[in-house]
């Protein structure tokens, strides 16, 4: 599974990227059919102190699973990401199982 962690007009240092890849392994469990994992993180005004972070999951025989997140610490917004994806991944993992 390859993750990338992509920072539009935001330096991505390596804590932010650690964390990011840390935080992804939780989704191992879904690596049957998980391929490839792209953060990307951004800020929404330089005044204001609000990042966005959009996760996109590309999955086997199966559009992109896509979640986004906006806080004001870009560690958490990561973790909300991260969480929406794994509950997205859940529930087509258990569809595919309702299905067969």
């Amino acid at each position: 599974m390859r993750i990338n962690i992509i920072g539009r007009q935001f330096e991505i240092t390596d804590p932010i990227r650690l964390h990011a890849e840390k935080k992804a392994e939780k989704l191992d469990t879904y690596k049957g059919f998980v391929q490839q994992m792209d953060f990307r993180v951004w800020k929404e005004s330089p005044s204001k102190e609000q990042y966005a972070v959009e996760l996109t999951v590309d999955v086997e025989r199966h559009e992109d699973f896509i979640a986004k997140a906006e806080g004001p610490d870009v560690y958490s917004v990561i973790d909300e990401a991260v969480t929406k994806a794994d509950r997205q991944l859940h529930d087509h993992r258990e569809k595919l199982k309702s299905v067969r």
